[in-house]
């Protein structure tokens, strides 16, 4: 996978279907967000991402993350 940066479009799944956003800001150490904690490191990073149809925001390893051109 291609390293992802804020700005990039991405396109996640949620238990209503696949989401498309934008990374919004990229995380390299442990976090909470949104009453969660999440596990990150600069080998795995998380990133929060925005939601393109809602503006919901939402936390997520790269690995969940497609890149969309």
């Amino acid at each position: 996978m291609s390293e992802l940066s804020e700005g990039d479009r991405v396109s996640w799944n949620t238990s209503q279907g696949r989401t498309r956003g934008e990374v919004v800001q990229k995380k390299t150490s442990d976090f909470e967000f949104a009453g969660q904690h999440f596990t990150a490191s600069s080998d795995e990073p998380a990133f929060i991402v925005r939601s393109e149809k809602t503006g919901a925001e939402a936390a997520h390893k790269g690995s969940a993350l497609r890149t969309l051109k």
